[in-house]
């Protein structure tokens, strides 16, 4: 088979396959890592509000399942954030958590390029007043158009998302790995899990020294944030035009050592980034009931990571 025809197979099975499997992402509730030193007292942690007024694509009762019982299991309040974002509405959240926001509930390859925000340009300034009087905000956006649909207020932070595919090598490789979503591990070890408090923990039981991300977005952060995982040398982002339409066409760019996680203080306040959700989840996929996030083989220190993330956000970590 020739370049330009592995392609279009490619193409297809991620227009095909891959978007159905995404629509047979289901929570794992049998997930339950772990924790051997909660935080806080069973509901006695700070009030942790996960955005669901946004066409997002990560829910409590649904993908999210297994985040916030995990968040719960560590002493925080968690409960869903069903309101725009306003000063007076956020003020009820010690953490807010945005994953995946939409402009709407379209098919992703429908949206006009480039992606729309799913925030109205009043929330933003809302939600960055919010952080830099000492909200704290955790804003994960995965590939296109999640990425795109986040970009205006990740721009309020200095924070540049990039509307595209993260993922390693070039041609064919790299659709393949679009398509599959090919697991990339950050580690301590080569330096793609940089030191950092959310690394460490607070000791030996809490430590990361590695962590799995799937398909998600590249990054970059300004002078003041603090890198947590950064992309290898060999990392290209796929730029389409249309969510999951690849071809010889689709533009490449060179992302090697943009980031998929990072952190800041802004003002009183804090404020971490992430260009990929599922790590962050514990779902199953498709009839085979694959495990996807930190149920997967490669991610077993995810749900550490994740707790570490919550707590320097919190200020107890």
């Amino acid at each position: 088979m020739n370049g330009s025809s592995l392609l279009v197979g490619v193409v297809a099975l991620v227009c095909g396959g891959a978007r159905l499997a995404v629509a047979q992402q289901v929570p794992d509730r049998g997930y339950r890592p772990s924790i051997p030193l909660p935080t806080y007292a069973e509901g006695k942690g700070p009030v942790v509000c996960l955005d669901e007024a946004h066409h997002n694509f990560h829910t409590l009762d649904n993908r999210f399942w297994a985040f916030g019982e995990l968040l719960r299991r560590d002493g925080y309040v968690v409960r869903a954030f069903e309101s725009r974002f306003e000063r007076a509405a956020l003020a009820s959240c010690a953490v807010l958590v945005i994953s995946n926001a939409q402009p709407s509930d379209a098919e992703w390859d429908t949206y006009p390029y480039p992606t729309p925000s799913a925030f109205t340009a009043d929330e933003v300034r809302a939600t960055r007043d919010w952080v830099q009087s000492g909200g704290r905000l955790l804003l994960i956006a995965d590939h296109m158009p999640l990425a795109g649909a986040a970009a205006d207020l990740a721009a309020a932070f200095g924070v540049t998302f990039t509307d595209g595919f993260a993922v390693a090598g070039f041609g064919a490789d790299s659709m393949r790995a679009a398509a599959f979503g090919r697991p990339l591990i950050f580690r301590t070890a080569d330096g793609t899990l940089r030191d950092h408090a959310i690394v460490r923990g607070r000791g030996a039981t809490e430590t990361v020294t590695s962590i799995r991300t799937f398909t998600g977005q590249a990054f970059r952060a300004p002078e003041n944030a603090e890198p947590v995982l950064v992309l290898p040398p060999d990392f290209i982002s796929l730029m389409p035009a249309k969510a999951w339409q690849f071809g010889p066409e689709t533009r490449r760019i060179p992302v090697g050592g943009w980031l998929q996680g990072a952190v800041m203080r802004v003002g009183s306040g804090r404020a971490a980034f992430f260009g990929e959700a599922a790590m962050f989840s514990a779902q199953v996929a498709g009839a085979e009931r694959r495990p996807m996030g930190m149920n997967a083989p490669g991610a077993e220190q995810n749900h550490r990571f994740v707790l570490n993330v919550l707590r320097w956000l919190a200020g107890t970590g």
